[in-house]
């Protein structure tokens, strides 16, 4: 599967960048007057229009290389939205799409620094290091920043983990912001993160987060996460201007539909 390119900066996209999703709802009229309603959750769609100045001739030529690619609106490839968390269910670290060692004791509904009750307490209760982490569909060889709101009521030793990439951080009582931003294996098509906890140790974690970009952004909250794959450019032409020695404008527009 192709996969949109990041610019050289390993940012996806420029500001101002404009996201519009659909919902479909589907009625039922009956004979006798009534209607049944409900939402068509595989109805929806999502467009990006992305609009880039400045371009370098690399990025140009980055960007309308894989355009041709593509061949235009023909074939999908993989998209991951640059305004999104691209977790799944960021704030429930329950569900099926995190993988918790068996050691590990998660347990929600704790204060969080936002003034809510998101976050969640993790505890080691074995003899060696444990994890949890989250799977991708994306491209490892991205530089990718994962981040997550940490605390402990003892100074502790924490790792988080992208990829291969391992950067251990200490934490205390107070709420703490730590991240990781590295490059992953560039022959993976998926990429792990997440944080492990050494023995006998336990935490309050907070918004994880992973953005593919250099820095992370203010915490978005995820249900469905933000990988689309089988996206598709909206527009079979590639147009651009220069405006001036090295520097190109262009816009491009991404289309999801979640039914095709």
């Amino acid at each position: 599967m192709l996969v949109y390119p990041q610019l050289t900066t390993g940012a996806l996209s420029q500001f101002p960048v404009i996201r519009k999703r659909n919902s479909r709802t589907v009625v039922n009229s009956a004979a006798d007057g009534s209607r049944v309603i409900y939402a068509d959750t595989t109805g929806g769609t999502v467009l990006w229009r992305l609009t880039y100045t400045g371009l370098s001739d690399i990025e140009l030529n980055a960007l309308q290389t894989f355009h041709a690619a593509a061949e235009g609106s023909l074939n999908g490839f993989t998209f991951l939205d640059p305004a999104a968390n691209l977790l799944s269910w960021s704030e429930d670290l329950t569900n099926a799409c995190w993988a918790v060692a068996p050691l590990l004791n998660v347990t929600g509904g704790v204060a969080d620094p936002n003034g809510g009750i998101a976050a969640w307490h993790v505890s080691n209760t074995g003899a060696g290091p444990q994890s949890v982490t989250q799977t991708l569909n994306a491209p490892a060889g991205y530089l990718f920043c994962f981040s997550v709101y940490v605390r402990s009521a003892q100074v502790a030793t924490v790792t988080l983990l992208s990829g291969a990439n391992r950067v251990s951080q200490v934490v205390g009582p107070t709420w703490n912001r730590i991240a990781l931003a590295r490059p992953g294996d560039a022959g993976a098509s998926s990429i792990a993160v997440g944080i492990e906890l050494p023995a006998n140790s336990a935490v309050d974690l907070f918004g994880p987060q992973v953005e593919a970009q250099a820095a992370a952004s203010p915490y978005m909250a995820s249900t469905t996460g933000g990988v689309y794959e089988n996206a598709r450019f909206l527009d079979d032409k590639f147009r651009f201007t220069t405006t001036d020695v090295n520097r190109h404008t262009t816009t491009l527009t991404v289309f999801y539909a979640n039914h095709l």
